[in-house]
This record gives structure tokens, C-alpha cells and sequence, in this order.
């Protein structure tokens, strides 16, 4: 082959090769176009979504939708009662964009929406609580009451007797109904040996209103319970993080709603609970000792400390078999957030100011400077 006609060859093979890397070009910039095409499209769908979501479903809506608020519920909780109810368009939409405003404090209660309501008027009735109905009576229940105080309660505020509220919360068929009703709340956690009252710690301490003279008891009863489950299921994530079960949340926090005084540091009181346990100590907590003797007196007594009884935080190591009290938010939350120390003691002195020491010889001095010395 002469020198021309390898020329002419690698000349094809060039232009060829600008072919193809011209064809290669256009696919790559066609794809890139495509691409952002796909973006934009999928962006202004998104946008045009969320925009139409924020506003009302229908704004000369004028029908009435009653939606019923649960006590203990959350924003997310909140968020999808509204869509489910036909009142939003879209929970996620309105659960951002009152997290955006900063708006999370909501009260329990029966509501009279309607689809013409912007978020913010919603947001500004589930705040204010406003309810569409009187209730015919209300009933409160205090944090750190046993079921049976409970029924003293429901014996003066409702026609049922202590004794029928009782009956009822330990019969093994409301047991298994609440289990079934709530699965992730009453677990068989509370079917285990020496639990003195299956359902204790399970009703939620709050004040609950009611639209009819005689509601039934199981109602009722049930009612404390939806609370209760409203409350928890908030912090599923942070139960799992720390491998606790519902019922050693519920068990611990009842510790500190009874150890608790107007002026308690309860995230303290947790972290001397948790020392303990990490190390291997007795709780050594009087109301367990109250508890198992089933007595509700001022003062125990040292004899008192050797009564046995699974529940005795004396004589026994970790967590009681199950919660000794109905606990509130602010125990629950205690629980599972507790300060960072080296506490192992405390005490608290006659104004119900508690005083924390790391030792026992520093514990002993504060129980002769507060205790001792003030008598």
C-alpha cells in the first residue's frame, strides 16, 4: 500500500472517530437534558402538590367534622387523625408545616372542623382547645395513684363502686381485650409471677371529660388507657435505641412519680436508679416497701424493709415486677432521659428539697445535717 492510500485510510478512520464521538456527545447531553427534565417535572409536581396541600380541601365548606383528640397525643398522632378525618389533604404536609411554625403544644378534646379551615386556623383551635360540646362531668386522676386509689376516684365521680373498678381491671377477659386493643402498650409482660394488678401503672393520670351521665365503666376504664398508649408509642424509637420494654418504661418511671416531691429533680433521681442498677445495688426506693406491704402509711419503718415480697427494693435487685403507680410525662420522659452522675444516694429533708451524694459516708452526713438534726 502506497503512502497516499494509508493517507486516505487513517483520514476515514479520523472522521469516523469524530463521528462517533459526535454521536456520543448528543446521547450524553440528550441524557442530561432528559435527567433534568425528570428533575424539574418531578420538582414541580412536588411543589404544586404541597402547595395544593396547604391549602384548604375546600374552602366553602360549611359541613362540620367532628374529630376527638385523644389525651397524650402527639403532632404525628394528630397530623393523621386530621386526614383520616377528611379535614387535610396530606398529614405529612401539615405535620411540617406546624413543626416550621414551631407549633407542637396541642390539646385534647372534641373538635367541630370543617375543610374551609387553613392550617393555621386548625392550629390555632387545637391550641386553645376549644371543644364543641360541655362535658356532663369530668373526672381528674392525679399521677402516682395505685389502681386501687383510682377506684376511690371512680367511686365519687361516677355511679360505680371501688369495688366494681376493681373487679373489672383484674378480670383476666378486660386483660386480654386491652392486650388485643393495644399490643404495643399491654404486652404479656404484665401476665408475669407475683404482679400484684395486671393493669397497675397502665392508666394514664390526667383529667378526663365525659358527654354522657353513666358511660360505661369499661369505657372509662379503656379511656385511660388509649391515653396511655397515646403517650408511649411517642417514644418507640427511643425504647428501642435503649432495649427497654413499655413495661420496665412504665415500672421505672412509677419509682420516680412515688419518690417525687413539689420540688424533685426527677432526671437526678433516675440517674442514682440507673447507677444502681448498672452496679449491682439494691434501689432500695421506700414505696416499693410501701407497695408490697399494700399500706400507703408516712414512715417506714426498719422493720418494714424485711417484708417478703417480690416488690421489696430491699431485699431484691433491679426493676419491682411491674409498675407500683400511675406515672406521668414528666417521669416517663425522666426515665428515659436521665441526667449524667455519679449519684448513688439521696435524701429529701423536711421542705422536700432532695440532696444527692456520690458515697455512703457523704449520704449519712446529709441524713444527720437534714433529717436527723431537724427533728
Amino acid at each position: 500500500m502506497d503512502n497516499g492510500s494509508k493517507k486516505q485510510e487513517m483520514f476515514a478512520k479520523m472522521q469516523e472517530k469524530k463521528s462517533e464521538v459526535k454521536i456520543v456527545r448528543k446521547i450524553v447531553a440528550i441524557t442530561a437534558i432528559v435527567f433534568v427534565l425528570i428533575i424539574g417535572i418531578g420538582g414541580l409536581i412536588g411543589y404544586n402538590y404541597v402547595k395544593g396541600a396547604l391549602k384548604p380541601l375546600d374552602p366553602d365548606a360549611t359541613k362540620t367534622i367532628a374529630v376527638e383528640v385523644p389525651i397524650g397525643s402527639g403532632l404525628s398522632s394528630i397530623s393523621t387523625l386530621l386526614e383520616e378525618k377528611g379535614v387535610i389533604k396530606d398529614a405529612r404536609v401539615f405535620k411540617y408545616y406546624a413543626k416550621f411554625k414551631n407549633e407542637s403544644q396541642f390539646q385534647a378534646g372534641n373538635y367541630d372542623l370543617t375543610q374551609a379551615m387553613t392550617f393555621d386556623e386548625l392550629i390555632e383551635s387545637l391550641k386553645t382547645g376549644k371543644v364543641y360540646r360541655k362535658p356532663v362531668f369530668t373526672m381528674t386522676i392525679p399521677e402516682g395513684l395505685t389502681l386501687e386509689q383510682i377506684g376511690q376516684i371512680i367511686e365519687k365521680k361516677t355511679p360505680y363502686t371501688q369495688q366494681e373498678f376493681m373487679d373489672l381491671v383484674t378480670s383476666d377477659t378486660f386483660v386480654q381485650q386491652m392486650m388485643a386493643n393495644y399490643p404495643e402498650l399491654v404486652t404479656e409482660a404484665v401476665l408475669a409471677d407475683n404482679i400484684r394488678y395486671d393493669l397497675e401503672g397502665y392508666l394514664y393520670p390526667a383529667t378526663y371529660s365525659y358527654y354522657e351521665e353513666k358511660p360505661s365503666l369499661e369505657a372509662i376504664v379503656e379511656e385511660m388507657v388509649a391515653a396511655m398508649n397515646n403517650v408511649v408509642k411517642n417514644y418507640s424509637d427511643v425504647l428501642a435505641e435503649k432495649q427497654m420494654s413499655v413495661h420496665q418504661l412504665l415500672t421505672f418511671a412509677s419509682l420516680l412519680e412515688e419518690e417525687a416531691t413539689a420540688q424533685t429533680d426527677r432526671e437526678t433521681i433516675a440517674s442514682v436508679f440507673y447507677n444502681r442498677i448498672n452496679t449491682d445495688m439494691p434501689l432500695q426506693t421506700d414505696p416499693t416497701v410501701l407497695y408490697a406491704l399494700g399500706d400507703h402509711k408516712d414512715r417506714v419503718l426498719y422493720e418494714d424493709l424485711e417484708v417478703d415480697n417480690a416488690y421489696n427494693t430491699y431485699k431484691n435487685k433491679g426493676l419491682p415486677p411491674g409498675p407500683i403507680a400511675g406515672a406521668g410525662k414528666t417521669s416517663i420522659e425522666a426515665t428515659l432521659n436521665p441526667s449524667d452522675t455519679e449519684y448513688f444516694y439521696f435524701l429529701a429533708d423536711k421542705e422536700g428539697v432532695n440532696h444527692f451524694s456520690k458515697t455512703y459516708d457523704e449520704h449519712l452526713q446529709k441524713v444527720e445535717k437534714y433529717l436527723r438534726q431537724a427533728e
